[in-house]
């Protein structure tokens, strides 16, 4: 995946240009928001679906990415034909369904859904089990230093499922991500798939073991 700037030369956008395949992917950060940055891990994490389309294969499977922030790793999953649900906080849906649609309508199989999910909040009636099974979770630099580490990971925990993988990109800055790391290994099996000193970032793959996931099953009937 190559990657542009493109500076405004009239009015006040900057967006910055990606090439996916032949495809030019066209990127609206803001500054003002946190989650509306693009990350240097989601870049390692479409890298990654990108050139393992053949052992990851999205084409018609349920996706669902948390975190999306500016929806790059959304738009890339969506083109590699992934059915895809892309969640985030309230007020980055904005400029997250904006780069979205831009980057996918007329593009792709299907058209991703862009939705509203707090982490621990009523994952349960937005998603029930019984209508949502994902193939795949995708999540790239939500875990840092906010306070919500714990709602994460019950979100991860709800949402994989029997035949669930996660994958999962994260950038190591301070304690939290360690600590964090060692208590998602006790939750899952977790497998390192990528390790980028230069960037400090590693890329998971992560599932539940048979037991977790029967423990589960029981739970939900």
């Amino acid at each position: 995946m190559a990657h542009r700037f493109h500076p405004s030369v009239i009015g006040a956008e900057t967006w910055e240009g990606y090439f996916f395949s032949d495809l030019e992917i066209r990127i609206k950060e803001s500054t003002d928001l946190y989650g509306a940055v693009l990350w240097p891990s989601a870049m390692v994490l479409c890298h990654f679906l990108e050139n393992n389309r053949d052992k990851y294969n999205l084409v018609d499977k349920n996706v669902i990415e948390l975190g999306a922030g500016t929806g790059l790793v959304t738009i890339v999953s969506t083109l590699l034909g992934a059915k895809v649900t892309s969640t985030d906080l309230p007020d980055v849906l904005g400029n997250l369904q904006y780069n979205v649609m831009c980057n996918t309508k007329g593009r792709c199989k299907y058209i991703p859904l862009v939705t509203e999910l707090i982490w621990g909040q009523d994952v349960d009636k937005r998603f029930p089990r019984a209508t949502h099974c994902f193939d795949y979770i995708l999540a790239a630099d939500v875990v840092y230093a906010h306070p919500y580490l714990k709602e994460l990971m019950d979100t991860f925990e709800y949402l994989c499922q029997e035949n669930t993988q996660i994958l999962w990109a994260m950038r190591f800055r301070l304690d939290p991500e360690n600590s964090f790391v060692d208590r998602f290994r006790q939750r899952f099996q977790l497998e390192e798939l990528y390790d980028l000193p230069s960037l400090s970032i590693k890329l998971y793959r992560a599932w539940k073991t048979d037991k977790k996931a029967k423990d589960h099953r029981e739970d939900a009937a």
